[in-house]
């Protein structure tokens, strides 16, 4: 029988009666979820050069962990138990507390009635290059997608599935705009403050496409102003009844980093996430800092309530798949979704917001844009 490692504690130093701090794990993790498959725990002596010595382990299951508090357990060292006819044990643990606690899931949100709104933000800084040359990121190409049009369609596929009316906010920032020419960090590339929705994954794809020859590529590359934008849609459903998803496509190092921090820490707070993919060749460093899976984004003192940002560049999924645009897209969606559902979770709790509770969701609709601030 081979086993896996699901769990490690602490090293607790210097104590013949160690006590370990509580610690949780899914129960798909530890059993996939048989609460009768065995379980293996080990305990070791901890040695400072890595060569730690076994004391000993036992077997047992999730059904008799989650039912027999206050149960010791016989550390046996295999070795010592085949020398030694009398060996009884190498010491003892005892389980002081095990309970199985039902957590709501992702699907269970959605089942309950909460609503996805996905908006789209896509960078028209000139850093992009000139949208008629054939080097540009933003080139159109009649016989294969840019990587815009990829990244849109491999996160948007996905994601329209969840929204059920499949109308879509498009922005646009760092450009010059009509009918004046006045560079915009934050517009809709329908050129319509008043209706900025599109429909479902081709309305998105055309109204960029459209977008891309009626503006003036100028920069600089600021974030703030439409992360700010979602999150004041964001701020008016606290009650769990929609979750809003921010996927900015970029192609640049970011202008306003500490309006961006300062964004960011503020929206963590709300039903929000931001997906964030790096296209072209540039250096991202900027983006690991904002995705804070390290360590959580901080900014003049204050911290961010939970990690709302996932970012990937997407170079890392052309160079591994060949040239495939289809497994590219496949394996960006993967990714880039990857830490939503648990998003969507961590402020459901923060909250105590149960899918039971959630209240009737208000759909968002073109009826409603006149409501929002403005663009």
């Amino acid at each position: 029988m081979s086993y896996t490692i699901c769990h490690k504690t602490e090293v607790i130093k210097n104590s013949l009666d160690p006590v370990w701090r509580p610690f949780s794990l899914m129960v798909r993790t530890l059993c996939n979820g048989d609460l009768d498959r065995t379980i293996k725990v080990e305990c070791y002596d901890w040695d400072s050069d890595g060569s730690h010595d076994l004391i000993g382990e036992f077997n047992t299951n999730m059904r008799e962990l989650s039912t027999r508090k206050g149960t010791t357990f016989d550390l046996i060292n295999p070795k010592k138990a085949k020398k030694k006819k009398s060996y009884k044990n190498s010491g003892t643990i005892e389980l002081l507390n095990c309970s199985i606690e039902k957590r709501a899931s992702f699907l269970d949100f959605i089942t309950g009635g909460m609503q996805v709104n996905f908006t789209v933000a896509i960078d028209f800084t000139a850093s992009n290059g000139n949208p008629s040359h054939g080097n540009s990121l933003h080139y159109i190409n009649p016989y294969s997608p840019n990587h815009y049009e990829q990244a849109i369609t491999a996160v948007g596929e996905i994601i329209q599935d969840y929204d059920s009316d499949k109308l879509f906010p498009v922005l646009g920032f760092g450009a010059k705009i009509p009918p004046n020419g006045q560079v915009s960090h934050e517009f809709t590339v329908t050129f319509n403050s008043q209706n900025p929705f599109v429909m479902g994954l081709p309305g998105i794809l055309h109204a960029y496409k459209s977008c891309i020859s009626q503006v003036q590529l100028y920069g600089p590359t600021n974030f703030a102003p439409v992360i700010n934008h979602v999150a004041r849609f964001a701020q008016q459903y606290p009650d769990g009844s929609n979750y809003f998803i921010l996927l900015i496509i970029t192609d640049g190092v970011i202008s306003d980093m500490e309006m961006t921090k300062m964004a960011v820490i503020s929206a963590s707070k709300l039903p929000m996430s931001i997906i964030i993919v790096g296209v072209g060749p540039a250096e991202f460093d900027a983006m690991e800092v904002l995705d804070a899976d390290k360590q959580a984004l901080s900014f003049r003192g204050q911290v961010a309530q939970r990690d709302i940002v996932q970012f990937v560049p997407f170079r890392d999924y052309i160079s591994s798949t060949g040239g495939n645009v289809g497994l590219s897209q496949a394996r960006l969606a993967k990714d880039v979704l990857a830490e939503v559902p648990d998003q969507v979770l961590g402020f459901m709790k923060t909250k105590g917001i149960t899918p039971d509770k959630l209240p009737k969701p208000t759909q968002l609709s073109q009826g409603q844009v006149p409501s929002a601030p403005p663009v």
